[in-house]
């Protein structure tokens, strides 16, 4: 059961995912082989221009559900497992381990 904190916290987390164009993102780099994009592949592949995808980019880093690593003029991203794993645990807690 959530306290009040964690319920603030998940809530921030369930915002950032309930915008389609970010939730494709989150798609997107679930599925990359390697688990990273780089953000320069990311725009045409959702329809998007770069100040768009940047900005639901950031949202998503925010919320812990990606990491950004910057390598020279790009920045890559890929899953933070740990967040996915929590929200996991608390919103279909018999399914995963």
């Amino acid at each position: 059961m959530l306290d009040d904190t964690a319920a603030e916290q998940l809530s921030t987390v369930l915002k950032a995912l309930a915008d389609p164009v970010r939730l494709r993102l989150v798609s997107i780099v679930a599925s990359a082989p390697g688990g990273e994009v780089c953000a320069c592949d990311l725009p045409e592949l959702v329809d998007r221009s770069q100040p768009t995808v940047s900005h639901h980019l950031g949202i998503l880093v925010k919320a812990g559900l990606l990491a950004r690593e910057q390598r020279g003029k790009w920045a890559w991203f890929r899953l933070c497992n740990q967040q996915l794993a929590t929200l996991c645990a608390v919103l279909a807690p018999a399914t995963c381990s």
